[in-house]
């Protein structure tokens, strides 16, 4: 298992995402991250966060509070409303950019257990669509 360094992380977010700095891509990690912890519990959580940079595993780890899983169109909306100027379709690409890091991040085996725990959809938001599934 290796941990991406928090430079190596941000970096691969950024050219992902094609941000102009890596102040725009953290603020994506920051937001995505958050919300994709109050949806995961467990080993889970723990083996994902200890796969990411300390910053953004505590963030992970000490996620925005859902009241309810959110499926994959109310995730994008939640995202853009936490990201100051950002639309849902700006928001789908922050999305992007972060959670297929993350996937790379975690390999397939736990990418896999990751999707398990989420409402149906989410393989699309981490660049894994399944097999015979059209987006």
């Amino acid at each position: 298992m290796v941990t991406l360094r928090w430079e190596a992380f941000l970096d691969r977010v950024r050219e992902r995402g094609e941000y102009d700095t890596t102040d725009d891509a953290e603020r994506a990690a920051r937001v995505v991250l958050a919300l994709l912890g109050a949806h995961l519990v467990g080993d889970v959580r723990a083996e994902l966060a200890a796969r990411l940079p300390e910053t953004l595993a505590l963030i992970l780890l000490n996620p925005l509070q859902a009241a309810e899983p959110l499926d994959p169109d109310r995730f994008v909306r939640a995202t853009a409303a936490w990201i100051d100027g950002a639309t849902e379709t700006t928001a789908l690409w922050d999305i992007g950019a972060v959670l297929s890091t993350a996937a790379d991040a975690a390999g397939d085996d736990l990418t896999e257990r990751v999707l398990l725990q989420l409402p149906p959809g989410y393989d699309i938001l981490f660049g894994r669509p399944q097999p015979g599934q059209r987006p």
